[in-house]
């Protein structure tokens, strides 16, 4: 299976195109991209840097993929971008590679929605199904587990960890960690509760549901602080969903935790 390529698309020498590419016109390609089996590069697209893209991956007009960093720290060292296998990269998004500060390698997952106009910035690392919406930003340092869901218009602090199965309302601005299968909205984002609908939508089943509830209160108003009360949450439940919000609250972290009001 051989790839297409269109006659106005420019591929700098020692670039590697997989079996069954297509290439779309005027697509710009630098010397240290890879490409898997069967990318798509719709049209007017530029991809730079020491950036692999994986199989089946789907990139629409005007992404900037692999470009250099937004930051002025940055000294031309020689950084990466991976992204996995089947992602949805739609119009205008931007993703730069990483820097040395901050390891190296910003590095997406598999199965993807990046929705027009959105930025994943340097050292970011995103996870699995995660869908960022129209014009939603990540700054550097970022963590998406699997499965969150970032509204439209949204921006997400530096450093900050967002956990698996949390779902960001749209137009807010996230500045602390968010527990996994948290709901966050509001302009200056607030934990208001759990993603109730995404977790029914996975089929998670009514005892662990009602375990995550149980949880979220005992975060919200039980004793101590916030890590301790945690920690107290995982000795008293055997839920693998609500071990998932505690390991992730005693996990390391640069940031402090938006927490239930």
């Amino acid at each position: 299976m051989t790839s297409r390529i269109h006659p106005s698309a420019v591929i700098e020498d020692s670039a590697e195109i997989g079996v069954g590419c297509d290439i779309g016109p005027f697509c710009h390609i630098g010397p240290e991209v890879k490409l898997a089996p069967r990318v798509v590069l719709k049209s007017h697209v530029v991809v730079q840097g020491q950036t692999t893209i994986g199989e089946d991956t789907v990139i629409f007009p005007f992404a900037v993929i692999g470009e250099i960093p937004q930051d002025l720290k940055f000294d031309g060292e020689k950084t990466q971008l991976v992204i996995g296998a089947r992602n949805r990269i739609r119009e205008h998004v931007t993703m730069n590679t990483g820097t040395k500060g901050g390891g190296g390698v910003t590095r997406v997952g598999d199965d993807n929605l990046f929705m027009a106009g959105c930025h994943v910035a340097h050292d970011a690392q995103v996870g699995n199904r995660v869908i960022i919406v129209n014009n939603a930003a990540l700054a550097g340092h970022c963590i998406l587990e699997d499965d969150v869901i970032v509204g439209g218009l949204s921006g997400v602090h530096q450093f900050v960890r967002i956990g698996r199965g949390a779902i960001i309302g749209a137009v807010t601005m996230v500045t602390n960690d968010v527990i996994p299968y948290g709901l966050v909205q509001a302009d200056r984002g607030r934990l208001d509760g759990l993603n109730l609908v995404g977790l029914k939508r996975k089929g998670v089943s009514r005892a662990d549901i009602t375990a995550l509830r149980a949880a979220f209160q005992m975060l919200a108003q039980g004793e101590g602080a916030f890590q301790e009360r945690a920690k107290r949450l995982g000795e008293e439940t055997d839920s693998e969903y609500v071990h998932h919000i505690v390991d992730f609250i005693l996990g390391d972290t640069d940031r402090s935790f938006l927490t239930p009001g």
